[in-house]
């Protein structure tokens, strides 16, 4: 049977991929995506899902955006196209090799998919927040996430895993994820993807 994709926050890890300065100007969205993906991060705090951030290349591309909100952990700088760099590796050991992933970040062709389509062949759940992941180009963007699916990633969105991590409203923590949901999250240009499916 096929999995249905269902978020565990028990079986799930945060994987937050290069939100660098010097993207800032040059990303589809930016600001909106690192908004998404700040959402994702304060309630991975809340639920105790635990966050991985790399960096690509910092020294030439400068480090992660504050308004991430992740000054806090450690960012793993790597060269490679895929987070699966050695020391992430170790930190999925150290926390038991988790079932899921939650991926956000850039670019959705490069990084984005290498680590998805690593995860999905070490045997892991990939879930790609669609509006908390970008590219330059909405092309690359949206033809990833397309790649990406039908590579066995699940498409998702914030809002959508935010609800999926609480299942009820009798969740004990739900009140404080419901303050993140607030606002609606922003239209990051992903409506020309479906109306293109």
């Amino acid at each position: 049977m096929a999995s249905l994709g269902r978020l565990n926050p028990k079986d799930a890890v945060l994987l937050l991929c290069d939100m660098q300065e010097k993207f800032r100007p040059n990303i589809f969205q930016f600001n909106n995506i690192v908004s998404n993906a700040a959402r994702l991060l304060q309630a991975s705090r809340v639920l105790g899902i635990p966050p991985i951030v790399t960096e690509q290349y910092p020294k030439g591309l400068g480090p992660t955006v504050p308004e991430l909100g992740a000054a806090d952990l450690k960012a793993h700088a790597k060269t490679s196209f895929t987070m699966m760099i050695d020391d992430v590796k170790k930190e999925l050991e150290a926390l038991g090799n988790p079932k899921q992933a939650i991926l956000c970040g850039i670019e959705a062709h490069a990084c984005i998919a290498c680590t998805a389509f690593d995860l999905i062949e070490k045997g892991m759940e990939v879930h790609i927040v669609a509006d908390a992941v970008s590219a330059r180009s909405q092309t690359d963007r949206l033809f990833a996430l397309s790649r990406l699916k039908q590579s066995g990633a699940f498409l998702t969105t914030t809002e959508a895993v935010l609800l999926q991590l609480v299942q009820d409203a009798k969740h004990p923590n739900f009140k404080e994820i419901q303050k993140l949901m607030l606002h609606p999250s922003p239209d990051t240009g992903l409506l020309a993807f479906f109306s293109a499916m």
